[in-house]
């Protein structure tokens, strides 16, 4: 415990820098086009901040090894920019009891999870590449919010690919605990997730886990994620709306979407409409939908297309770009 505390303490500084990493990395909009120069990584030790604020950290390349290899805690206006974080045993980003983080054009690649927020406010993961969360479980996602309140959060736009047996993925996203404002939902948006399983519990989208309300997963493109697509397991005011969600049959596949209050909390007024799903299961019966009947009316159920034309195509072969 004084370990953790002192290491809370130690900022980085320019002496723990090795010498320049240099990788050439393609455009994340674009799976084709490289920038024109290379992006150049400052090698470093693993980082923890305490109480700091109005810092930027960029161009860093972070093994962790037994290390978290970014660590926020009581922080605030802090961007975490263009890194690589990789080949830990811990998480890729901590941040805990932090307001108005950003995590942004990061590569985390070999690590327990991605990004972990917990208690924390304004957290915005955007623009970010994800390749073999390891777990174990609770751990495995690429990013979770973990009692997240407030307006201003954000996952949008990343791009996770999970390789069986090389990963143990749980959640590729996950929202426990957490909630949006009613003016300003969570919000899940573009984000391109292929590979999961096998754990019997994972999925690749898991919203309103132990409850939570005010959040949106819309234009998210999904390809064999797990065991379940994206789901709803309690909670309120929690919309999945125009994603595309696919995967083959595998050993521990379920369900493409699905709406079940797992919990003793509450789970209404909640929106799924526009999906595009094709879902084969364990047993190879198609599975594209499945509600619980626990949440109550779940507006737009019968505004989807299941049995969708959709195969793994919907994701070109190469997302990561790194």
């Amino acid at each position: 415990m004084c370990f953790l505390l002192l290491q809370c303490r130690k900022t980085y500084i320019a002496s723990d820098f090795a010498s320049p990493v240099v990788d050439k990395v393609s455009d994340i909009f674009d799976t084709t086009a490289d920038y024109a120069a290379p992006i150049v990584y400052n090698s470093s030790k693993p980082i923890s901040l305490y109480e700091v604020s109005n810092r930027t950290i960029t161009n860093l390349d972070i093994a962790g090894n037994n290390a978290i290899c970014i660590s926020l805690t009581d922080c605030s206006n802090i961007t975490i920019q263009t890194c690589r974080l990789h080949s830990s045993k811990q998480v890729g980003v901590k941040i805990s009891n932090c307001k108005n983080i950003k995590v942004t054009d990061c590569f985390m690649y070999d690590v327990s999870s991605g990004v972990y927020a917990l208690e924390s406010s304004a957290i915005a993961v955007n623009y970010n590449q994800f390749q073999n969360m390891k777990g174990p479980y609770p751990r495995g996602q690429m990013v979770q919010f973990d009692n997240v309140s407030g307006a201003d959060s954000r996952v949008n736009y990343n791009r996770g690919e999970n390789f069986l047996g090389s990963s143990y993925p749980e959640d590729a996203i996950s929202m426990y605990e957490s909630r949006g404002t009613q003016n300003d939902p969570i919000q899940i948006i573009g984000n391109w997730i292929r590979g999961g399983g096998p754990s019997p519990t994972g999925s690749g989208i898991c919203l309103g886990d132990d409850g939570g309300e005010n959040m949106i997963a819309k234009d998210n493109v999904l390809v064999n994620p797990g065991q379940c697509g994206i789901c709803i397991s309690s909670g309120t005011n929690i919309q999945i709306v125009d994603n595309k969600i696919y995967s083959k049959k595998q050993y521990f596949t379920n369900v493409g979407i699905s709406v079940w209050n797992e919990y003793k909390k509450g789970c209404a007024i909640n929106v799924v409409k526009g999906n595009e799903v094709k879902w084969i299961n364990s047993l190879g019966s198609e599975n594209d939908m499945w509600n619980g009947e626990n949440c109550g009316k779940v507006t737009g159920w019968t505004e989807n297309t299941p049995n969708a034309k959709i195969d793994a195509t919907i994701l070109p072969s190469k997302i990561i770009t790194k």
